[in-house]
């Protein structure tokens, strides 16, 4: 990088000495030239190429190699984990959630469910794919079989119900009898009896209708509310805002009037 620096005043003298001397020579040129022992003096070449210490853009400046990103298994085959764990970290799609797994959004997969860890193969989902599962209990294995029950959440298993809803009325009395039963076992005329009927949440409830007429059925009393006249009211109403507002405007008349008083007596002073 200094080369021309260095060189620049050596190229200066020798352009001067030569324009100098040049003057001297033309009898010894001319002697050279006719002897043939002429020849051309050499020239010195200076010449110089900044390069650049950091090339620009281009793929050799792109990313070097960073920290690892901690890829690979979390937990192994057998382990506990619970909701929330991460089982396996990875790029791309080399395990697949089995079981009570899920896809996290960078390909990681995660339990879903308590349980223990399996790593295993399903070749009725892809014959190919290696899948991460959780097993609920540390005896079971994995792929559960297609034709089992599948358990449920808070370790509920779905049955069915052998009976439909309504089919079943439970005739309870309200003043604690031992009339208990079916609906056929008590008359229905008995007006202080309960007519409990199955729901959908598999409940034992009232109709609302009954629910409603429960104040009626033990004789409750409430005051009658009495609306009045209400035409006399908005009246009585219209009234008391219009005494308000001339008395607001009688507030307001004197202190005008006291403002203009000042102002005069100002003037005259």
């Amino acid at each position: 990088m200094l080369l021309p620096r260095i060189l620049a005043p050596v190229c200066a003298s020798l352009q001067a000495t030569s324009k100098l001397a040049a003057p001297s020579k033309h009898v010894l040129d001319a002697l050279r030239a006719a002897n043939g022992t002429i020849t051309s003096a050499p020239t010195l070449a200076l010449t110089s190429i900044r390069h650049a210490s950091h090339q620009s853009q281009g793929r050799a400046n792109g990313a070097k190699d960073g920290p690892g990103k901690r890829l690979g298994a979390k937990k192994s085959g057998g382990e506990f984990v619970i909701p929330g764990n991460i089982i396996f970290r990875q790029r791309g799609t080399a395990w697949f959630p089995g079981e009570n797994c899920k896809f996290g959004r960078d390909h990681c997969i995660y339990a879903v469910e308590s349980g223990y860890v399996r790593y295993y193969r399903d070749p009725n989902l892809h014959p190919k794919r290696q899948y991460i599962g959780v097993a609920l209990e540390k005896d079971h294995n994995l792929p559960y079989a297609t034709t089992r029950a599948k358990p449920r959440r808070l370790g509920m298993v779905a049955v069915v119900n052998e009976v439909d809803a309504g089919d079943v009325r439970v005739v309870v009395p309200v003043d604690g009898s031992e009339g208990v039963g079916v609906e056929g076992g008590v008359k229905e005329k008995d007006k202080t009896a309960k007519v409990l009927t199955m729901g959908r949440g598999y409940a034992y409830r009232e109709a609302n209708w009954q629910i409603g007429r429960t104040a009626e059925r033990m004789n409750v009393q409430v005051k009658q509310f009495v609306p009045g006249d209400r035409w006399t009211a908005w009246k009585r109403s219209q009234a008391r805002i219009q005494a308000n507002e001339e008395k607001k405007k009688l507030r307001n008349a004197g202190k005008k009037g006291g403002a203009k008083k000042k102002q005069v007596r100002r003037n005259v002073a």
